[in-house]
């Protein structure tokens, strides 16, 4: 079994308006990760995700391409890492 880790990312780019949200959960529940995705007022996504190691990092690295329908732009890693509870990752407002 992988340490636990946790992360802090904002996405920027086109991410808004082509379900980036809906995919960034998808991937994460199928990662076994807990956390949260939204989108933030100036046109980025920040996602908070914890969990394995592994696992963690596969979010991240699929965060750099994102759904079909999305152009990444940059991905930044926060130094903060917010709470995180153990429900499933979800889609927050």
């Amino acid at each position: 079994m992988d340490a636990p880790a946790s992360i802090h990312v904002v996405v920027e780019g086109l991410v808004q308006g082509v379900s980036f949200r809906w995919h960034t959960r998808r991937t994460a529940q199928e990662l076994n990760l807990r956390g949260w995705v939204r989108n933030r007022s100036d046109g980025s996504v920040e996602v908070m995700a914890a969990g394995e190691a592994t696992q963690v990092d596969q979010l991240v690295e699929w965060l750099h391409q994102g759904p079909p329908s999305a152009r990444v732009d940059g991905v930044r890693i926060l130094p903060d890492a917010l709470p995180v509870d153990d429900g499933p990752f979800r889609i927050v407002h």
